[in-house]
């Protein structure tokens, strides 16, 4: 009897951690909670660089600095070692390695189904929120199907079957209003917006203008305020939502070799995070990621002082590069974007968390 009671005394203890351990035997086999809603942030062209330089800037430091899953994205096209926005959001949107400059279409230059089609598919609400023109190769790629970048008034046409919740950003030269109304918009332009009021379905552009003017000339807290909207006008919907928010203009400063514009639009755009994070925190049932299409610039912080606070950068390229962007995760489902991985994965996951039908591969 004395040599049963030592095993069986282990066996016990071991029974009793896995009990202790994440609230039960069972639950060491737990799968993870799947989000009901998904915010995915694309600073573009945001590099470490850009983060670590805007960090350095930020008073109290950036919401950024809160996530603690982070991994890396490796940011080729289908075709180029080099991505540009068109092809890594299409990886994004749709899980699909593609040519620079498609808009939602495969090599062969046929439509590829995207997230935000399938998310729509399903009941869900859906948004896009842009510092650019809508139809501009990153939130062009999550609704449109086209074999050029630079088919705008094409892109824009094919936003009309999509029945997108919510919409926010430039590009109204491109865009039919009465038809829109017509569809069931509320269409606001410049002043005409009420950031406080909540409808079925909104399309709002910052001006009559393609693009929207640099945070530093005046757009303010604009993507705040967009964030904020699409996010209580999509959470009405019981059966969760996905919403697409870009940081577009870091990439230009980064294409300008423009240093203060870089740090500017990507505190701006940090501060958008903060408002998705803050939402998630409260809510619980919402996974927020943040990343970048490529980093632009091939920005380097060569030199620096803690006393005086400045930095000294230095950029390699007026392009974009081929480094690895990072990817930051938070809420149910955060685990799965944790090390290194291949940008049509950021899909893959997404998808997958969401259970939407028609996945791709």
């Amino acid at each position: 009897m004395k040599f049963l009671k030592q095993p069986l005394c282990l066996l016990i203890a071991i029974s009793m951690l896995c009990m202790n351990c994440n609230g039960g035997v069972k639950a060491v086999h737990k799968k993870l909670k799947h989000p009901l809603n998904i915010i995915l942030l694309i600073g573009d062209g945001m590099g470490l660089a850009q983060i670590s330089a805007a960090s350095h800037y930020a008073a109290g430091g950036l919401c950024l600095d809160l996530f603690t899953i982070i991994g890396l994205i490796k940011t080729s096209s289908g075709d180029d070692y080099i991505t540009d926005s068109a092809a890594g959001a299409t990886a994004y949107s749709s899980g699909v390695h593609t040519y620079n400059g498609a808009i939602g279409v495969g090599m062969d230059s046929l439509p590829v189904r995207t997230i935000l089609e399938m998310a729509k598919a399903q009941e869900l609400s859906t948004g896009l929120i842009a510092t650019c023109s809508i139809t501009h190769a990153t939130p062009a790629s999550f609704f449109a199907h086209q074999k050029s970048r630079s088919l705008d008034a094409d892109i824009a046409n094919d936003i009309y079957n999509q029945n997108i919740d919510v919409v926010i950003g430039g590009g109204k030269p491109y865009f039919n209003l009465e038809k829109l109304k017509q569809l069931g918009y509320h269409v606001a332009t410049g002043n005409d917006i009420d950031w406080n009021a909540v409808y079925p379905q909104y399309f709002y552009f910052y001006n009559d203008s393609i693009h929207l003017p640099k945070w530093k000339d005046g757009r303010a807290d604009f993507l705040v305020k967009a964030t904020q909207t699409a996010i209580r006008t999509l959470n009405k919907n019981k059966k969760g939502f996905f919403l697409m928010v870009e940081g577009s203009q870091i990439d230009w400063g980064g294409h300008n070799n423009d240093f203060e514009y870089t740090v500017q639009e990507t505190l701006d755009f940090d501060k958008a995070v903060r408002v998705a994070y803050e939402f998630a925190k409260k809510d619980g049932n919402t996974l927020v990621l943040v990343t970048a299409d490529h980093e632009t610039g091939g920005l380097a912080l060569n030199e620096g002082s803690l006393k005086t606070h400045t930095i000294k950068p230095a950029y390699t390229t007026g392009h974009h590069t081929g480094v690895m962007v990072p990817i930051y995760a938070y809420g149910p489902g955060a685990e799965n974007f944790g090390g290194t991985m291949e940008n049509i994965k950021v899909f893959e996951h997404m998808a997958g968390l969401l259970n939407l039908k028609s996945i791709q591969h």
